[in-house]
């Protein structure tokens, strides 16, 4: 499973990609705004950054300035998927972008229908947002596994983008049931190296070495 990290900020970006931990980066206005920074500079700078996929999201709503909008970011870089809302302006656009060879994430995706309308309009991916269902006591995990099964029922192409993940858990369980990718906050990403037992495992460990005067160096 690809990792894309979710979040504007270069810092954190160039942490985790020096650690070969990101494969591509999504970011959305709220991660800009949160940024401070204007949206073609900064976005200019990851995909300088980043090789894989740098989403970056119109703010139009209606089709005509949406496409006008996404060709504008498109020409940013070559790595540039033009991210699009799940509405029938954005599946309008996403169709025309697609047909032009320009990738489009289709995001705020809440069920299996409006997955498979954005797969037959050429998306790049679709961005199923798991959090913000368990928010309302939906599972979000189920979704993907939906949308798993209807791509693969019928060869679509379109890569399953798991997003709006709060835990470590959602990353393995994204995995699990066959997420093409996840994009998740870099403390999300970060925290799944974190396990009870490797902390207390690591303080026995130290405790001999201090008792021992063990000394490498």
């Amino acid at each position: 499973m690809k990792f894309f990290v979710d979040t504007a900020e270069l810092d954190q970006i160039k942490e985790l990609h020096d650690l070969g931990m990101v494969d591509g980066v999504t970011t959305n206005p709220s991660l800009i705004a949160k940024s401070g920074r204007d949206i073609l500079e900064v976005t200019k700078e990851i995909c300088d950054l980043v090789k894989g996929p740098v989403s970056a999201e119109v703010v139009a709503l209606d089709a005509d300035t949406m496409l006008a909008e996404g060709r504008k970011l498109a020409k940013i870089a070559d790595n540039i998927a033009v991210k699009v809302p799940l509405t029938w302006a954005g599946l309008q656009t996403c169709k025309t972008l697609s047909d032009e060879g320009i990738m489009v994430n289709v995001t705020l995706c809440f069920s299996a229908n409006q997955a498979l309308l954005a797969a037959k309009a050429g998306a790049t991916f679709i961005s199923p947002f798991i959090g913000r269902l368990d928010d309302i006591n939906l599972d979000g995990l189920e979704l993907i596994e939906d949308i798993r099964t209807i791509y693969d029922n019928y060869g679509f192409k379109t890569q399953i983008l798991a997003a709006s993940i709060r835990t470590a858990n959602h990353m393995s369980d994204c995995a699990k049931i066959g997420a093409d990718v996840a994009t998740a906050p870099p403390a999300v990403i970060k925290a799944m190296a974190n396990h009870i037992l490797t902390d207390k495992g690591l303080a026995g460990f130290m405790a001999d070495v201090e008792k021992a005067g063990i000394k490498i160096l």
